[in-house]
């Protein structure tokens, strides 16, 4: 690792309180920082790993949205490409068939940003359209570099993440000669060059992609050196919902049996400075995240 690259020191105080404040054709939005906000997944697949399947029909995941607004998600984030490990893409017509049913139906009923987890700027720029107000990219806009462009355009946050590999790979033999410095380096890198499409550095979101492309040491090493990991100057997402290596810790708990290991793991990520922690459910992590909040701010 170079002098250029070498990660900050550790962070002792709680992340910078400003709010971000923007708007889309469907309407404005603001978000404060003063506390770490909570992301809900809702994933609108028949495949992924917790929750494939779980929403029969546009109803049933209209419902499970607005439950997890009521439980204290402060923004909603849709998926309707599987990318657990061994998954295969699908076209975009069928993503964007997934998507857009509860994307229409939730868009004026919720009070919250919706966000689109998406790789694909044509499914971005659609989902924008009918509602969408963040854009969740796992390729870190490397998959389709219009999407970067896309975001600086439309002036909406994007979440770029760190993958080794891609879903259908990824978890064969991850390996890195020094897993805290290149994923700092990486997320850097990416969003430098979001901020060369024209993003102002406040919508850029960087998460070290818990679980994509790494295996159990990787993962908790990422956990405990998070303050390393990540760049400064971006705002700090955390991503690690249910798993696989919780339930590895649980010896083998099914995924949905993860939720209290994953408020555990939450609160230790907000004392490294976390500010957007992604979950399958909002109120278990957001009274952790309240906790941990609560003890940094102690005397």
């Amino acid at each position: 690792m170079n002098e250029k690259t070498q990660p900050p020191a550790p962070a002792t105080t709680l992340p910078e309180t400003s709010a971000l404040a923007w708007r889309t054709g469907r309407g404005e939005w603001r978000l404060d920082f003063e506390r770490p906000l909570i992301m809900s997944i809702l994933n609108l697949t028949p495949d992924s790993f917790s929750d494939g399947g779980q929403y029969p029909d546009t109803p049933a995941a209209l419902a499970a949205a607005l439950s997890e607004e009521a439980e204290g998600a402060d923004i909603l984030d849709l998926g309707a490409e599987s990318t657990r490990p061994g998954s295969a893409p699908v076209s975009a017509d069928e993503e964007w068939a997934r998507l857009e049913p509860l994307l229409t139906a939730l868009s004026p009923r919720t009070g919250r940003p919706i966000s689109v987890d998406t790789y694909r700027a044509e499914v971005a720029e659609r989902a924008i359209e009918a509602g969408a107000a963040i854009i969740n990219d796992i390729y870190a806009g490397r998959k389709d570099p219009r999407i970067l462009e896309l975001a600086a355009r439309r002036r909406v946050p994007i979440i770029l993440m760190h993958m080794q590999g891609e879903p259908r790979n990824m978890q064969l033999d991850p390996h890195y000669d020094d897993v805290v410095s290149e994923v700092h380096d990486f997320l850097l890198e990416r969003a430098r060059a979001a901020e060369a499409a024209g993003l102002p550095r406040e919508m850029i979101w960087l998460d070290p992609g818990l679980g994509f492309g790494k295996n159990q040491g990787h993962n908790l090493s990422i956990i405990r050196h998070y303050d390393r990991v990540m760049p400064r100057g971006y705002r700090r997402v955390m991503a690690l919902s249910r798993k696989a290596f919780l339930g590895r810790i649980m010896d083998g708990a099914p995924p949905r049996a993860r939720d209290g290991l994953t408020a555990v793991a939450n609160a230790l990520a907000v004392m490294k400075g976390a500010e957007i922690l992604r979950v399958h459910r909002a109120a278990p992590s957001r009274a952790a995240a309240a906790l941990a909040r609560a003890v940094l701010r102690a005397v």
